[in-house]
């Protein structure tokens, strides 16, 4: 079918295009002062001597460190490059442009100050620590393709150790899984399944799945309704592999004790017969699902095939199979679950309170009001979820995540719904603007032309 093959092409010419513009531009991301300077006697106020009262303030009294300094509005992008999108373990320096890409992404849509730091280092023990001593610098830390299992253990660690006072979070797991629920939910209300009620199929149990199965328990769903595959089949009690792991691998070894009610056994084929949900974070292979397996799902089943840059299955052929509604992780098709619908506007949300840390409940939070906005503008089969133009979606994530925080009890400040909304749109506001004026001044360089096709 021609959908097979044309969206794989097409997908050659961004890799041509980055190859001729991210040396012409040196990069994504750079640093530019906050403050004017109309002389160098100015220099007096930013920096010595003048410098030495906000330290002193801060040092007398150190949560005024949040009013005298950037710190608020700055995260860490960390990675140790493990696991970097489709690429795997390239290293820190070939991994430093997706980190930059993701600041980019912080800083546009949700008006967030991002710093990637690339570590040199595989040692999950180095990455907590190394996060622990970067805290006095940052509001907040984004962990960012680590290969799993280190990823748990990572996480897990930081968000257990008392000592780590801001937000960790890994958007490989929990911005997946937040941004898939949120789908979910929407394909859900289309569809006119009730989500305590349907049986979901689990393809792929690497960090995404398991955070997104993690997500969903929280929000409702039976963990006997799950049904786990992993490369070995799905998963149950039998599973000797995983049990002999079971300490690193705690909420796989979960799903083979409790999920798969039914006790399916085999693979993929097995998993899909008459589940009314498919979310797919596997192998980026088309043919990974086959449409024979697509039809042997419920009626009005729902396919979320994620896997980047390819799908586990092309959308036209899971509805011709019989899906209702089909999904990927690809801007070139209807549906795009991704996760940049999720991290800015939660971020956002976690600064403006200066959270101590980002909970499942944040989380789901960020989750239904994603869900609400699509609700909002017109739920069908091709627009479950709203799309990352939507300036208004991470204002109202943002929103919600803070005062989900502030009910929690892990914000340090409080504030009122709408001043958050203020807070928040002004913040996303004057990062769009100050990129616009900087390209309109001729700061940033015009774009090279570029070859068509």
């Amino acid at each position: 079918m021609p959908t097979d093959e044309k969206p794989a092409v097409a997908s050659s010419k961004p890799g041509r295009d980055a190859l001729r513009l991210h040396p012409f531009y040196r990069g994504k991301i750079e640093t530019v002062p906050k403050v004017p300077i109309r002389s160098l006697g100015d220099m007096a106020i930013w920096y010595t001597p003048g410098v030495a009262a906000p330290c002193r303030a801060i040092e007398a009294e150190p949560e005024r460190v949040w009013e005298h300094t950037n710190r608020a509005n700055s995260i860490a992008v960390v990675s140790d490059c493990t696991r970097v999108l489709g690429l795997g373990d390239i290293g820190p320096e070939a991994g430093l442009p997706v980190m930059e890409g993701k600041a980019m992404l912080f800083k546009y849509l949700g008006g967030v100050d991002a710093i990637p730091l690339c570590l040199d280092t595989r040692d999950p023990h180095a990455i907590v620590q190394t996060v622990k001593l970067l805290q006095p610098s940052f509001g907040g830390v984004n962990l960012e393709d680590i290969a799993q299992p280190k990823c748990f253990h990572v996480l897990d660690a930081l968000r257990a150790d008392p000592e780590v006072r801001i937000p960790v979070w890994h958007d490989d797991q929990q911005g997946t899984a937040t941004v898939a629920l949120a789908a979910l939910l929407g394909a859900l209300r289309v569809v006119g399944k009730r989500i305590d009620r349907v049986t979901i199929a689990l393809i792929g149990v690497g960090a995404a799945n398991v955070a997104t199965a993690h997500l969903l328990l929280a929000a409702g769903v039976p963990i006997e309704r799950l049904v786990a595959v992993d490369s070995q089949g799905i998963l149950g009690p039998a599973r000797d592999d995983i049990e002999r792991r079971q300490v690193e691998l705690a909420m796989k070894w979960r799903l083979c004790r409790q999920s798969n009610g039914e006790r399916r056994r085999g693979g993929i084929r097995e998993a899909l017969a008459g589940a009314d949900v498919c979310l797919a974070f596997s192998t980026s292979v088309v043919g990974t699902i086959r449409p024979e397996w697509v039809a042997g799902m419920a009626r009005d089943a729902i396919v979320f095939a994620c896997a980047n840059p390819v799908p586990e299955i092309w959308p036209a052929e899971a509805k011709q199979a019989g899906a209702r509604i089909a999904a990927t992780g690809r801007s070139d098709f209807p549906n795009q679950v991704n996760n940049s619908l999720g991290f800015p506007g939660i971020f956002r949300g976690a600064l403006d309170v200066r959270a101590r840390t980002i909970t499942d409940e944040m989380c789901l939070a960020a989750a239904a009001e994603l869900a609400a906005v699509a609700a909002e503008r017109g739920l069908r089969e091709d627009y479950i979820i709203p799309a990352m133009d939507d300036e208004s979606v991470y204002v109202r994530e943002a929103v919600a995540v803070g005062m989900t925080a502030q009910e929690q009890g892990v914000a340090r400040i409080a504030a009122a719904r709408d001043e958050l909304a203020r807070i928040a749109a002004r913040r996303i506001e004057r990062a769009r603007r100050m990129s616009r004026a900087l390209e309109e001044a001729g700061v940033i360089e015009a774009m090279p032309e570029l070859e068509e096709g």
